[in-house]
């Protein structure tokens, strides 16, 4: 997994749990929603990169 790549995972995590957080204390329905979504997109773009990285070197593990 590349460093950039990695850094846009984790970053799309943290975001969409600080937007998932708000929203819930706030009340904001769409907000949480949209905090939950980009949440787990960070997480499938970490998985993704994850997986390339096995069929990549299928050695090393």
């Amino acid at each position: 997994m590349t460093a950039k790549r990695k850094m846009q995972a984790k970053g799309a995590q943290v975001i969409g749990a600080m937007k998932e957080v708000v929203g819930r204390a706030t009340h904001n329905r769409k907000l949480e929603a949209e905090g939950k979504a980009e949440k787990h997109a960070g997480q499938g773009l970490d998985a993704a990169e994850k997986t390339k990285d096995a069929v990549r070197r299928p050695w090393q593990h």
